[in-house]
């Protein structure tokens, strides 16, 4: 199927386009945020503390006018969201990329070596999904400590064990086929099977499930910030932008909190939108079960 082919099938669904266009604006924003913001919100020789909670459309002394207002700092919030997209989806990608990375791995191996290897790992899986997932990234954070390494980290310990769960199911299917006992007749490496024969034919529901998780990833990570136990404070991401104008939603100030969360609802839900297209195309018998 080429790109434009599978572009038409996905196109099908106005939702999915309509998220797509989102998030395609999102990552733009995003990749581009120096060059879109009016103001560099890490530069405190830009900061004026005198432009502190102005209401959006306000203008300052020194005549900038601040779209969306700015924050108890004198940041302006609109270029305060531009890196804050920029920092959540980088979280969100790494964080997602590396648990994919990992429990795939994992997971084939446990379909394929069997015996041991399998009842370890997956008594290591249903421990892993037993524990409530935000208590398990705090818990890892209140050891490492805040910065954007560390949630990755805390991100990866916590995820990887969906995606291995997701990988051995679908290999265990694919091990009772022809083309594996044939491979396995020519005495074929395992490492030529798990990579050129096995993972190629497991990869749909696992692609799909990494862009889910995308969007989990950023919502844990603006979740971990939001608590103060996500990126530090120099380098803040949408869910600490939404943590530092809570407490100031009843004096009236709401433009703080809620901006950055209607970007990260819109950039959450876009992720959501394709990659439940994604789903109904790349499994099509999810629709079924």
């Amino acid at each position: 199927m080429s790109a434009l082919e599978f572009f038409k099938i996905f196109s099908k669904e106005k939702s999915a386009l309509v998220g797509l266009v989102f998030l395609i604006l999102v990552v733009l924003s995003a990749t581009f945020a120096p060059l879109l913001s009016p103001q560099n919100p890490y530069d405190l020789m830009q900061l004026d503390i005198m432009d502190g909670r102005l209401a959006p459309g306000s203008e300052s002394m020194s005549g900038m006018t601040y779209v969306l207002g700015t924050d108890t700092q004198g940041r302006d919030m609109l270029s305060a969201i531009l890196h804050g997209l920029r920092i959540s989806l980088v979280v969100g990608l790494c964080a997602a990329t590396l648990a994919f990375v990992l429990g795939t791995i994992a997971g084939l191996c446990a379909a394929y070596f069997g015996g041991r290897w399998d009842a370890f790992l997956m008594r290591l899986v249903d421990l892993q999904l037993s524990i409530p997932t935000i208590l398990a990234a705090m818990l890892i954070l209140a050891f490492l400590g805040k910065g954007i390494t560390n949630v990755v980290i805390a991100i990866v310990v916590v995820e990887w064990a969906t995606y291995a769960r997701t990988a051995r199911g679908t290999a265990l299917s694919e091990m009772q086929k022809d083309y594996i006992e044939a491979a396995r007749s020519l005495r074929m490496p395992w490492y030529n099977i798990l990579f050129r024969n096995l993972l190629p034919n497991s990869i749909s529901p696992l692609i799909v499930l990494l862009t889910m998780q995308v969007a989990r990833a950023i919502a844990l990570e603006a979740t971990l910030s939001f608590l103060g136990l996500g990126v530090p404070i120099t380098e803040p991401s949408l869910g600490l932008l939404i943590s530092n104008g809570y407490t100031y939603m009843l004096s009236g100030a709401y433009w703080i909190s809620i901006y950055p969360g209607i970007a990260l609802l819109i950039t959450i839900y876009s992720i959501n939108l394709v990659g439940d297209r994604l789903r109904q195309i790349l499994d099509p018998k999810a629709e079924l079960r």
